[in-house]
């Protein structure tokens, strides 16, 4: 119906309607009854806020069609009967589609690879901390081999060696206060890194970037 228009729910907010359907906008001299409100979606770059958005049809010209395929048949089924159709009434234009799923996930692919990378810097330093406290533990326990060597002989069990390594005899119990702060800590760390390089770039001269170029 080339006399009717779906609208977001941000173009509803942007015009200031509280009950849009059935109502009338112009599209130039057109006049459009709003036949419907659909949730915002990004359909452009995700680092931008929605923009009001109006879906509708024109009688002579298409730019695009998005089409729901049948679950109960194959997708190979489906592409066969959409391009049966468009050939049918555009025979001259090539038949072109692309997935819904994988535009999105072209969208968010940097950000993917960032979380990857950050994945593995991470399980890298996980690893090297690893690899530190097992050193340690080698260590202390060439240091004292003789006196291991004497308790087993004398009769201490596995768990006594292990106890008597773990060097303090007094200790405290650690809260989850201390792993709040510690969270809490490197949260601040890192806004505060990111903040400080976003304000460097914010304030920088241009001149100078540009003559860089």
């Amino acid at each position: 119906d080339s006399s009717s228009v779906m609208i977001n729910e941000m173009a509803v907010e942007k015009m200031g309607m509280k009950d849009p359907v059935g109502k009338i906008i112009r599209s130039g001299d057109k006049p459009l009854t709003i036949v419907g409100v659909f949730k915002d979606f990004i359909i452009g770059s995700p680092y931008k806020e929605v923009n009001p958005m109006l879906v509708l049809t024109y009688e002579k010209y298409n730019f695009n069609t998005v089409l729901r395929l049948n679950e109960h048949n194959s997708i190979a089924k489906n592409m066969n009967t959409a391009q049966n159709i468009f050939k049918k009434y555009n025979p001259s234009y090539p038949f072109t589609y692309h997935f819904v799923d994988q535009e999105y996930a072209q969208k968010f692919k940097d950000e993917k690879q960032t979380g990857s990378l950050a994945g593995l810097f991470a399980g890298l330093t996980i690893f090297i901390s690893c690899l530190g406290l097992f050193g340690l533990a080698a260590f202390m326990a060439e240091n004292r081999s003789k006196e291991i060597g004497i308790r087993k002989v004398l009769g201490a069990n596995v768990s006594g060696i292990v106890k008597m390594l773990e060097g303090f005899t007094y200790r405290i119990n650690i809260g989850w206060i201390t792993f709040a702060v510690a969270g809490s800590m490197a949260i601040l760390i890192a806004i505060l890194t990111v903040s400080f390089h976003a304000i460097k770039a914010a304030i920088a001269n241009p001149v100078d970037s540009l003559r860089s170029e």
